[in-house]
């Protein structure tokens, strides 16, 4: 696996189309006979109240997925604070949210899509083909003047039959490689990278060799995707360029990386992702860390 890309400019829109659909598009499609299942994912770091804000407002008909036990195995120390569910733990959920063989998916959250990546990234990586990014999530559809609705949404059970592997990933010694021969991304808040801070994790700083890449720099002040050029002038200042080295991602605990995978296949680079992250990382006293920026 490279971080090579092969599109040229005329393929650009759709390599961005086939990750992203804006709020103007998707408000299009929700009024088609065969609409795409929408799914909310509601989740930030420290908070638990993500059921709630679902309830209280989102985008018609969306399907509330909970990150912390859907979308991931029990932590541990050994595996880090979000490990990948296991397929049929997966399949299931997939199908209680009423996903269907076939169908389109977009996925979204309450802005930038950092929370929704990690459902669009594990779908993907199941073999789901149609998944997307809501552009701007619940903030731009509200801005755009689209209407939400309050309350559950009731699901009628998919028949979605999921597998895994259909996107790369690499373990910590994957991780350790890529630093030393390619390109790894550390997704994180500078400071988190820079071991300045450190709020959940065991131990502060970087696997060395990382290059700091914030996802939060992926998006527009308005919480949208930067335009294509600019994205690809953002990693190519971080060694990410066609015909380059190998890349990978990872962040605390897999979630914000798959945003950052996210924004690169965007561009037609394919990245690999390191699901034990840094929570996993950390936990290991054998790992070396790096600190400052």
């Amino acid at each position: 696996m490279t971080g090579t890309t092969t599109a040229g400019p005329a393929d650009e829109q759709t390599l961005r189309r086939g990750v992203l659909v804006d709020v103007d598009e998707l408000a299009a499609r929700l009024a088609d006979d065969d609409p795409p299942l929408v799914l909310d994912v509601r989740w930030a770091l420290g908070r638990i109240d993500g059921h709630e804000q679902h309830l209280a407002a989102h985008v018609p008909g969306a399907v509330y997925v909970d990150l912390d036990t859907e979308l991931a195995a029990p932590p541990s120390s050994a595996a880090g604070r979000h490990p990948l569910p296991a397929v049929a733990d997966l399949e299931r959920c997939a199908r209680g949210w009423g996903l269907r063989e076939g169908a389109a998916v977009v996925v979204a959250d309450a802005g930038g899509g950092t929370s929704a990546a990690r459902a669009w990234w594990l779908l993907r990586w199941a073999g789901v083909r149609d998944v997307r990014l809501l552009d701007g999530g619940l903030a731009a559809w509200v801005a755009a003047g689209h209407p939400v609705e309050a309350g559950a949404v009731p699901v009628e059970p998919g028949d979605v039959v999921l597998t895994g592997g259909a996107l790369p990933t690499v373990d910590a010694d994957g991780a350790a490689d890529l630093a030393a021969r390619g390109v790894l991304l550390d997704a994180r808040a500078v400071e988190r990278y820079a071991g300045e801070v450190e709020p959940v994790d065991p131990r502060a700083g970087h696997v060395p060799g990382a290059r700091s890449a914030p996802t939060t720099d992926n998006l527009g002040a308005d919480g949208r995707f930067l335009p294509a050029e600019d994205l690809r002038a953002r990693f190519a200042s971080l060694g990410v360029r066609r015909g380059g080295d190998a890349v990978g991602v990872y962040c605390g605990s897999g979630v914000t990386a798959a945003h950052e995978v996210a924004a690169l296949a965007s561009l037609g680079v394919d990245a690999a992702l390191y699901p034990g992250s840094w929570s996993q990382w950390s936990h290991d006293a054998s790992r070396p860390l790096a600190v400052g920026r």
